[in-house]
């Protein structure tokens, strides 16, 4: 029996290749994707922590990881989308999940080695030139808007 409705794999796989036909298009969307994921977790890295585990991890070296990674809103929207990508298809979804843990250590660590205003330049730059990718590709090589 197949999953229906949001878990639906196959309709997401219609539903996506219905407005992305043109190669040029899908290679743009390959590209942009995962950056945008990466800096909107800039974006989420500074926000507070939902929880403290610092007493938890006191068996880590101290600054292996100082205070970058940070059990905050970065975090459970990349545990979200990591559940969400691992129900439509466990082994897909497996690799889905890890990319998506990998850009958040990675964008927790980038920014902040960064630093707030930096993290947050590189973050707004990079979503500017993903978004306008993206609405580019629908809008040269689709021929449609980018909202369907």
């Amino acid at each position: 029996m197949g999953k229906s409705g949001l878990l639906d794999l196959e309709k997401h796989f219609a539903f996506y290749g219905a407005y992305h036909s043109n190669k040029i298009n899908v290679l743009i969307h390959t590209l942009f994707v995962w950056p945008i994921l990466f800096s909107t977790l800039m974006f989420l890295h500074f926000t507070p922590s939902v929880c403290d585990f610092s007493d938890k991890v006191s068996f880590l070296p101290c600054g292996l990881f100082g205070h970058a990674l940070v059990f905050n809103l970065g975090f459970l929207f990349t545990l979200i989308y990591a559940s969400f990508y691992y129900c439509l298809d466990k082994k897909a979804g497996s690799l889905a999940a890890l990319l998506c843990f990998a850009c958040w250590v990675g964008a927790s660590l980038l920014s902040n080695r960064l630093g707030f205003s930096l993290a947050w330049k590189v973050a707004v730059a990079a979503q500017l030139i993903c978004w306008t990718g993206q609405f580019l590709g629908h809008g040269i090589f689709e021929g449609t808007s980018s909202f369907g």
